[in-house]
């Protein structure tokens, strides 16, 4: 049987790729939903998606002519030292690019990268990792960050990010696969983000995310989530808080 031949294209080069390609993420995210009611997101993210569809990676199966994996970016200006990489992360990272301009942008900041359940275990995320680095030094931005979300955090939401970070496996390797990979690619990380995705909703929200009541006020964890919800029953509204980290690549 012929093995398939995956390339690397953009959703600039073609309608339906385009149309393909918000499938793919909506179908991977949709679990965690409440992620785009940050006011980054809802004010921002399709729009710059749009904006520099140019740079919006998809590894496509030539076969079969859809993506199997998808890595979003943006272009934003940074002139400060990688120490000073903001504690608001991804929601930083969005709103940057979202009231910058394209010409100014010295730094590519990576947003998410997605592979549909059917298409993970072969290596498709790693690769993507790699595909957005190239994509940096070849238009020329100074370095690549990335404000990167743990995979395994969801199984430990009580830990800090800090202490989180620091954990290693049975080998003495980094504990968490997703910053391993990242790791494995020559990223370093920076810091974690402890705001790096904010989202504040009402309890009814949140109660319909989580599928139970809240009766009384604290935190409550929610699938998927890296941390819990903070509850506040008197005023009626949940915030969710994600931290991330910092990761920084130079060529």
């Amino acid at each position: 049987m012929a093995v398939s031949e995956l390339v690397v294209r953009t959703r600039a080069d073609s309608d339906a790729l385009r149309r393909q390609a918000v499938e793919v993420e909506d179908a991977v995210w949709g679990p965690l939903g409440f992620l785009n009611h940050t006011r980054a997101h809802r004010e921002h993210y399709d729009r710059l998606l749009e904006d520099h569809a140019d740079l919006q990676l998809c590894l496509v199966d030539e076969a079969t002519g859809r993506p199997v994996a998808l890595a979003n970016c943006v272009p934003v200006a940074f002139a400060g030292d990688l120490s000073e990489l903001p504690a608001e992360g991804w929601d930083w990272l969005v709103e940057t690019g979202g009231t910058g301009r394209r010409s100014q942008a010295n730094v590519l900041g990576a947003l998410a990268i997605s592979v549909p359940v059917a298409e993970r275990g072969k290596g498709y995320a790693f690769r993507m990792i790699g595909e957005l680095h190239r994509i940096a030094e070849v238009n020329g931005f100074e370095r690549m960050i990335a404000p990167v979300r743990p995979s395994a955090k969801t199984v430990h939401p009580h830990a800090t990010m800090t202490d989180y970070i620091g954990w290693q496996d049975e080998r003495g390797r980094c504990f968490d696969p997703w910053l391993r990979s990242h790791l494995a690619q020559g990223g370093r990380v920076v810091h974690p983000c402890e705001r790096s995705m904010v989202v504040r909703e009402h309890i009814a929200f949140w109660e319909t995310w989580a599928g139970r009541r809240f009766e009384t006020s604290g935190d409550y964890t929610l699938a998927g989530g890296l941390v819990p919800v903070a509850i506040d029953v008197e005023r009626q509204c949940g915030t969710y808080s994600e931290p991330n980290v910092w990761v920084a690549y130079t060529h």
